[in-house]
């Protein structure tokens, strides 16, 4: 037993201060949050903090608003993840093409998953905009088409979040799956162009399935990132018009920041992290039990 410690004591020691640096900033705070979400913090002072047992749980599930946003986050973590794939397999099979500008393409698509989210969600927001100032509505007037309101209606409001989020993204989740289609053999191409198969059937019996485990690590970060999205929607429409692309993580920081009902936030947090952890655990098991198949 002392042999086996002495031989991987090196490499604990490597993994200390990852470990020490996630526990400051991520375990303590989460015990922290927990804890004050069955208290009455006011978010300034710990003088007056009492306990009030499950009263911040029971505001949480009475309140309207939260039911909304939790709607609304859940449409868009089912849609978001579902439209970004069908886009970007595609475009992976585009990026992995022998054209000569291929390595252009790469950077091209890639670039909008740079800039920080805000930036896009104001820049987009004037690209956008309801009026006949918007430079999108702008084009469509020189061909005749009346003003579209992209952020005024709520059916067009979260199909232009979503839009925006997914050119933002879909060259960054190709690129996933360009690594895994360049660890794809040859081979296997070779024998089915022997067998005479056709590129759908190629796609389907051989690129496809090879591409499981990148789909894996792909939805699930489409699909954590869809539940905590908050900065684009805030810069394009802050959560309007009314509450059509109101998301929870909107949600708990009003209720925190602007409400200045700090126990009522984090049992808002509390009760959504168990929310995306059970959401979580079953998206990986249905992904991965796909990947044995």
């Amino acid at each position: 037993m002392k042999a086996k410690l002495r031989k991987e004591l090196p490499y604990l020691l490597f993994i200390l201060p990852a470990f020490i640096v996630y526990t400051i900033l991520t375990v303590i705070p989460l015990v922290q949050t927990l804890g004050l979400s069955f208290t009455n913090w006011d978010g300034y002072s710990m003088s007056n903090l009492s306990f009030t047992g499950l009263k911040n749980f029971k505001l949480v599930f009475a309140d309207r608003s939260m039911k909304t946003a939790l709607l609304n986050t859940c449409f868009y973590s089912i849609v978001f993840p579902l439209v970004t794939t069908v886009f970007a397999i595609p475009l992976s099979l585009v990026l992995n093409s022998g054209m000569k500008t291929k390595n252009l393409q790469r950077a091209v698509f890639f670039f909008p998953s740079v800039p920080s989210a805000i930036i896009l969600g104001y820049l987009w927001a004037y690209i956008l905009s309801p009026t006949g100032n918007g430079l999108l509505n702008k084009l469509l007037g020189l061909f005749g088409i009346n003003p579209v309101m992209w952020l005024a209606v709520p059916k067009w409001a979260m199909f232009s979040v979503l839009l925006v989020n997914l050119w933002s993204v879909v060259g960054w989740h190709a690129c996933i799956y360009l690594a895994q289609l360049q660890s794809i053999p040859t081979e296997y191409y070779e024998a089915a162009n022997v067998d005479g198969a056709t590129a759908w059937q190629k796609f389907r019996y051989i690129t496809f399935p090879m591409l499981a485990s990148a789909m894996t690590v792909s939805v699930m970060l489409l699909l954590l990132n869809s539940m905590k999205l908050y900065d684009l929607p805030f810069a394009l429409t802050s959560g309007g018009p009314g509450t059509s692309t109101t998301l929870v993580s909107q949600i708990i920081i009003k209720t925190g920041f602007v409400e200045k009902s700090y126990g009522k936030a984090t049992a808002m947090s509390t009760i959504f992290f168990v929310f995306i952890a059970i959401v979580s655990v079953i998206q990986l098991k249905l992904m991965k039990k796909r990947e044995v198949e």
